[in-house]
Order: C-alpha cells, then sequence, then structure tokens
C-alpha cells in the first residue's frame, strides 16, 4: 500500500513500507528529489577544473617542465625527448659527483621526503582515525593535516597540524599506535610551534652497531667535544666548557665509555696546558687504569679521604681563581694560567649515600655542591657518574645542567635523571638492551637549552685504546705552566 504526505511538497511521495498487518503504524520515507543529471556532470567538472588549476598554481617548476616537454615534443617529436631526457641525466651524474653537497640538497632530500610524504600520506586517514587521533565534529572526522616529511639518517620528522583543542600530550599518549600503524620502530611526539607538533618515526635502530674509539681531534672544542654518534647520523659532541654533566646507568651500561670517551677528546688540549683533569675513583677500577695521563695532566684519588682533600683543594683553587676574576672578567677562557679544570668523579654515590664515615660524606657533598654551583663561570666542570639516580643517593642531581641517561632499572628512574616528563618525550631507558653489543653505551642526553631527550651511542673505548693513549701522552714532554715557567 501506498501513502502520500499532506501539503504541496513536490517530489516523489513519501512511501509506506507494506506490512500485512492492517493495524500497524505506518512508516513514512522522506521525499526523493532527482537532480538532473547534467548538473551532476557540471558540477563534478568544476571541481576537478579547479584541482586542477590549485594543483598548477602549487607545483610551478613541474608546470615549467612540463611546459617544456610539449614545446620540444611538438618540434621535434620523440627524438628530442629523448636528447632533453639524456642531457638532463649527465646534468645530474656530473653534479652528483663534482658537487654531492649539492645534489643530496637539491635533488636527493626534496626527492626523499616528498616519497616518504606519499608513503605516510596513503595510510595517514586510516591510521589517525583507528588510533583515536581524529576526532568527529558535527558529524564529521576531523583529521590533522600531514604538514611536511624531513628524512634525516634513519628517521623521517612529520609535522603535523592539529585540529583545534587537541595538545602534543594527545599524540603523546598514542605514540605506540602511530609506530605500529606506520611500520616504525618507534615513535615520539616533539612540541613545535603553537599548535603543530612533530613526529619522529624512527624506520631502523642506527645504533644497534658498537662503534670504535673515535679518532682524537686535532683541535678540541669544549664546547663539542666528539664522543660519538646520534641516532640520525650525526656525530654526537658533549659540552663541557660552562656547564656539568650527570651520567646515570646501571652496571655494565657503558658509563665508563663516556668518561674516557670525554678524556681521549680532550688529550691534545691537556698536552698543551689548557685543560687539567682531576680524576676521583673510589672503585679503583675505572680511572685507574689510565692513571699516568692524570699524574700528568692533573691529580688522581682514590681513597675516599684523599678524594674529600682533593675535592676540597678544587674548591680552594676555584675561589682563588674567582677572586682574581672578580670585576675584571666574567667568563673563562682557557689559559695556561687558568686552566680549563674537570673535575671528573666516578661512582659518586659511594662517596655520598654508601659513606660510613659521616663527617667524610658531608665533606664530599658539601664541596660538590660547591664546586656545582660556582664552578661554571671561573672554569671548573664536575662530571659525574652513578647507577643508582634516587634522591637520598644523590640529593644535589638538579645541579647538573646536562644529563645523561643509560640503561635504568625502572621506569620511574627515567625522570628522576632526566627531569618530569622525560619518558613521555620518548627516552626510553629502562627498555634499553641489557646485551653489551647492543645496548652498551646507548642512552639519551637531556641538555639544559633543550627539553626533548636526544638518543645516543658513545663510542667504545678499548682497553688498548686506553693503554695507546696513556703510552703516547706521557712519553712526550709536557709543557710547562704559567706558574712553573716562572
Amino acid at each position: 500500500m501506498r501513502g502520500y504526505v499532506r501539503g504541496g511538497v513536490t517530489g516523489e511521495p513519501y512511501a509506506q513500507v507494506d506490512n500485512p498487518d492492517p493495524f500497524a503504524p505506518p512508516i513514512w520515507r522522506a521525499p526523493v528529489y532527482r537532480t538532473p543529471e547534467l548538473l551532476i556532470w557540471l558540477v563534478q567538472l568544476v571541481r576537478l577544473v579547479g584541482r586542477v588549476l590549485w594543483f598548477l598554481i602549487r607545483h610551478p617548476g613541474l608546470d615549467a617542465a612540463a611546459a617544456v616537454l610539449v614545446l620540444v615534443w611538438l618540434n621535434a617529436g620523440w627524438p628530442g625527448l629523448a636528447a632533453v631526457t639524456g642531457m638532463l641525466a649527465a646534468v645530474l651524474l656530473v653534479l652528483r659527483l663534482a658537487w654531492p653537497r649539492w645534489f643530496a640538497r637539491l635533488v636527493a632530500e626534496p626527492v626523499r621526503n616528498r616519497w616518504r610524504w606519499w608513503h605516510y600520506r596513503r595510510r595517514w586517514k586510516a591510521v589517525l582515525t583507528i588510533a583515536g587521533l581524529a576526532p568527529a565534529y558535527r558529524g564529521q572526522l576531523v583529521v590533522p593535516v600531514l604538514s611536511r616529511v624531513d628524512v634525516t639518517g634513519c628517521i623521517d620528522k612529520v609535522a603535523v597540524r592539529l585540529v583545534s583543542g587537541q595538545s602534543p600530550a594527545t599524540f603523546a599518549d598514542k605514540a605506540a599506535h602511530l609506530a605500529h600503524g606506520f611500520g616504525v620502530h618507534l615513535c615520539r611526539v616533539r612540541s613545535a610551534r603553537p599548535g603543530t607538533v612533530v613526529l619522529e618515526l624512527v624506520r631502523r635502530d642506527a645504533l644497534a652497531d658498537p662503534m670504535a674509539a673515535l679518532p682524537i681531534p686535532g683541535d678540541p672544542d669544549l664546547r663539542a667535544l666528539p664522543v660519538g654518534r646520534c641516532e640520525d647520523g650525526s656525530p654526537f659532541t658533549i659540552r663541557l666548557h660552562g656547564t656539568h654533566l650527570l651520567i646515570a646507568g646501571a652496571t655494565g651500561a657503558g658509563k665508563g665509555s663516556y668518561l674516557w670517551g670525554l678524556i681521549r677528546a680532550l688529550l691534545p688540549l691537556m698536552a698543551t696546558g689548557l685543560v687539567r683533569v682531576w680524576a676521583c675513583d673510589p672503585k679503583l677500577m675505572e680511572l685507574a687504569f689510565g692513571r699516568g695521563l692524570f699524574d700528568r695532566y692533573g691529580r688522581y684519588a682514590a681513597d675516599p679521604a684523599a678524594i674529600a682533600d682533593l675535592l676540597e683543594s678544587a674548591v680552594a683553587d676555584m675561589q682563588q681563581r674567582a677572586a682574581q676574576f672578580a670585576g675584571k672578567q666574567r667568563e673563562h677562557a682557557p689559559t695556561p694560567r687558568f686552566p680549563f679544570v674537570v673535575v671528573l668523579v666516578d661512582e659518586v654515590a659511594f662517596l655520598t649515600a654508601y659513606q660510613a664515615d659521616r663527617k667524610l660524606k658531608d665533606r664530599t657533598i658539601a664541596a660538590l655542591a660547591t664546586l656545582t654551583t660556582q664552578g661554571r663561570a671561573v672554569g671548573y666542570a664536575v662530571v659525574a657518574a652513578l647507577q643508582d639516580p634516587r634522591k637520598e643517593v644523590l640529593n644535589i642531581r638538579n645541579l647538573f645542567p646536562d644529563k645523561i641517561a643509560l640503561r635504568l632499572d625502572e621506569p620511574s628512574q627515567v625522570d628522576m635523571v632526566l627531569g618530569d616528563g622525560a619518558r613521555d618525550r620518548g627516552a626510553l631507558c629502562d627498555e634499553i638492551s641489557s646485551n653489551p653489543a647492543t645496548g652498551a653505551g646507548v642512552g639519551y642526553v637531556r641538555l639544559e637549552a633543550a627539553p626533548d631527550p636526544v638518543r645516543v651511542r658513545t663510542a667504545f673505548v678499548s682497553d688498548d685504546d686506553i693503554r695507546d693513549m696513556t703510552v703516547a701522552y706521557t712519553t712526550t714532554p709536557r709543557p710547562l705552566a704559567a706558574s712553573e715557567a716562572a
């Protein structure tokens, strides 16, 4: 049975669903309006033309290339196209061989970035929708916009424009979903300008293989001492001048390679008298292996009482230097008279939390606190290593501006070392492999000026490397300091 709506509504009448029950209430359907087929084709044509014009406006270089190819085809046919293609290939080959940096900047990187953009664009809407990052608004899904992709080594940096009301924390909570959705090892969320986040998608682990000791630099820079490699393939450098460094990691995590990597990078400056290294080695196992270097270019102490005396001597020298600099200069520049002094403290927890002698413990903590609060401006830097990062073990850990966290036992320890929110930003120190071949020396560094942790790995400095360093730099004549020359 068919029923008709009351009133003068145009279009097909309302249809009632057939029902054998005469007492069933009628079910009415909305009227159907038939759009002329010609109008549908016209609208689709206008849309197509609009998209083509917008594509041409956004890609002027491609437009020019297409215009040249059309002109060559019209004037010379397929031989002309073959000649143009051959000339273009020859130019690219010459550019690749003669100027590889320009080739990478102008050709390889844009092509690689565009290819990766298209790779993510294919699955963008599906992954973000399933991950719950495409909210519904007025009955429609609003998907964050994939802005651009920059490829750096093994990492794709994907810039995303957020939907109104979203925050970087929203994406950080879904980092694991995004990593599995795009088929990568890891996804880290970095804050950018307001309304934008950067997803660091790690395609493969560039730090899986250990590295041999780096060559000793010819002209070291105290603000960028090379010790290893970053995850994106760039050199990993550590700044010592004007800061203090805390290195935390479980047993076998690779703290020794960081200490010896810094010493290896400092050797040329130590040999010229611009750097002095005062080593505190309560374990008698790590720094004692190259004690000859410290006896010649600094000082060495292993007994807790001797270490306390050494640290207090460093405080006295630092305060004397500060008195000489007062009113004359505000920044320190290393000279033979006023060298840059690096105080290395291995297993600092043994001197603070685990020290049975209360007086020695208080002396050590007081000296370290004084050095870390007053030493930066006058050329003193403290580099401390420990296994247990808890507050009761080292209550002055916040006085170290720069921190490196290696493999840790518990997730909560990550924020203890690197600061609140470090693990949410991608510093998964508790997930670093305990296998020395793949995990030793791997860690995350968080600098004073950069809140985002960066995954790095230091080069492995072997016992043979330390022996060679010690022999090479203890058998040559040592330059006299200014006080000795006088």
